[in-house]
């Protein structure tokens, strides 16, 4: 005997009210969401939303400011913080915002891109029944059959859309309204478009490049200093160009307010480096706002510095020489911070490498104040002077830990294992000699220059759509959407009565006048026997 085991019963299917509930939900949200009160609403948080980008400092952009002001705002500056104030292009709030009003843009322009299209190539519509209704009325009796009289009016209003019957024309003119409205919507669809694709396929990095000669080539993103790629970009596919900083010169007033930045550069574009031509280099003067344009990307000049050379002699004779770019803490007076790094040579025990290591760490002044404290009195390089600690031990540079090249890792001087030797203030030239017999001699000044490299494929895009939204605007604006009616009727043997009427369509003043012109020319035209105008 066997037994059957039933099927398990099939879901019920939703109810049907619960169904139109959850679809009458939906159409009401993507209505709300989509319409030109909500696109303003968010438009206003957008621009709510970027007040703490413009008025607080951004790590993306100068994280020493970000720091000054944890320093200086030690309760506000952990609240803002978790919030993203300083990094507030890159929250999840902020980009909710753009995405909402993006979708809201798109969803509200849509069908009034439709509707414009629409209204573009739309035909006159029928005269109306009563012209005496309209705004601009005229009645002449002229010369000649209603035919005739109708020719001769259809002539004359070439330039217009027209629609001819048997007494009647109707007339309408300032269509390109329909047309600036078109391109101004779909221009702004466009530019959001421009705009993303940039942020998808776009880049930007910033690199400090020695002002000697010193080269910096577009080859992978381990050559930047900082790097912010677009959601769509690897890294692995830079153009190739490749520049080369000869030289740097700051022009600045009395009061060390910078004047001009010039820095002379030499570059070779992709093609050239692929090639292999390493002796073909272009010159260029990079300014501040005058970038350079190089396959596709820009290269802006953004700050400079200064880069103190040392030179280090061991007791052996063996020398090294560092020469490292040292950060700004005075943008006023450019009075900067730092720490040059030497390992000694020839040393094969790790254990004696890192007890002789040498960090040369303190403050620069380009035009110092002199005394036994060194401060900067004016940011151009007038009177160099260091005051520098020199730092002998473990550096830390083996423990594969990252660490600022701008200062040493201070764990090491807590833990005994890095101790100061020295302290001087040096000029140029000027030489201490160590304990152990060990020379460090601060030979020169190099000036560096901080460069931004920045590729967006949506740029050129990006300007045509903004130039086509204002000549959009521009056309919807300026130009008067007008109707002009031409009734027809006999008036006796050989005459006939010719009513005009007109209508604007838009709220301009001024088509009295056209109207009334309008009316003249074609009855003088006409050879009008009467006419009774209102």
């Amino acid at each position: 005997m066997s037994t059957t085991i039933p099927a398990p019963p099939a879901a019920a299917p939703p109810p049907p009210h619960r169904t139109r509930a959850v679809l009458a939900f939906a159409r009401n949200a993507w209505r709300g969401l989509t319409s030109m009160r909500t696109a303003l609403v968010l438009l206003f948080l957008l621009a709510l939303a970027s007040l703490p980008g413009a008025l607080l400092p951004q790590r993306s952009l100068n994280a020493q400011l970000v720091d000054q002001y944890f320093a200086d705002y030690p309760q506000l500056a952990p609240l803002l913080d978790k919030v993203g104030a300083f990094e507030v292009f890159a929250t999840p709030w902020f980009a909710a915002i753009y995405l909402l009003l993006m979708i809201s843009l798109v969803g509200c322009l849509t069908p009034r891109t439709i509707e414009y299209w629409r209204a573009m190539r739309q035909r006159p519509v029928a005269t109306p029944r009563n012209l005496a209704r309209m705004p601009h009325h005229a009645v002449d009796v002229v010369e000649g059959t209603p035919d005739q009289v109708l020719d001769r009016m259809d002539a004359q209003l070439k330039g217009w859309r027209r629609v001819r019957s048997a007494d009647t024309i109707s007339a309408e003119k300032g269509y390109l309204r329909e047309t600036g409205n078109l391109v101004f919507h779909v221009s702004i669809v466009g530019l959001l478009i421009a705009m993303a694709v940039g942020k998808l396929f776009g880049y930007e990095g910033q690199v400090i490049v020695l002002a000697n000669g010193s080269q910096f080539c577009n080859t992978s993103i381990l050559g930047y200093d900082s790097f912010r790629p677009g959601l769509q970009v690897d890294g692995t596919e830079l153009a190739p160009f490749c520049i080369q900083v000869n030289s740097f010169q700051a022009d600045y007033l009395s009061n060390g307010q910078p004047e001009q930045y010039r820095a002379q550069l030499g570059y070779q574009t992709a093609a050239q480096v692929e090639s292999g031509d390493a002796a073909d280099w272009q010159d260029y003067e990079l300014a501040v706002n005058h970038p350079l344009r190089i396959d596709g990307e820009r290269v802006y000049l953004l700050n400079h510095g200064y880069a103190p050379r040392f030179t280090v002699t061991w007791p052996d004779g063996t020398q090294r020489t560092g020469e490292i770019q040292w950060q700004p803490v005075d943008l006023r007076t450019y009075l900067s911070q730092g720490a040059t790094k030497f390992e000694r040579p020839g040393i094969a025990d790790p254990a004696e490498r890192q007890r002789s290591s040498i960090a040369i760490t303190g403050l620069f002044a380009p035009t110092s104040s002199g005394g036994q404290v060194v401060t900067s009195t004016f940011p151009d390089l007038l009177a160099p002077e260091a005051a520098v600690d020199v730092m002998r031990g473990d550096l830390g540079l083996d423990d594969g830990r990252g660490q600022s090249i701008f200062s040493v890792d201070q764990s090491k001087v807590d833990s005994g294992e890095l101790t100061r030797v020295a302290r001087e203030n040096m000029v140029p030239g000027q030489s201490i000699t160590l304990d152990d017999g060990t020379q460090i001699r601060f030979d020169d000044v190099t000036q560096w220059v901080a460069l931004q490299i920045s590729h967006d494929p949506g740029q050129e895009a990006v300007l045509v759509f903004a130039l086509l939204m204002l000549g959009g605007l521009a056309l919807s604006l300026s130009i008067k959407r007008r109707r002009f009616w031409v009734r027809v009727t006999p008036e006796g043997e050989g005459r006939s009565r010719v009513e005009l009427g007109g209508l604007a369509r838009t709220d301009r003043a001024g088509y009295g006048e056209e109207f009334d012109r309008l009316r003249t020319t074609l009855t003088d035209l006409l050879q009008p026997t009467g006419s009774g105008a209102r």
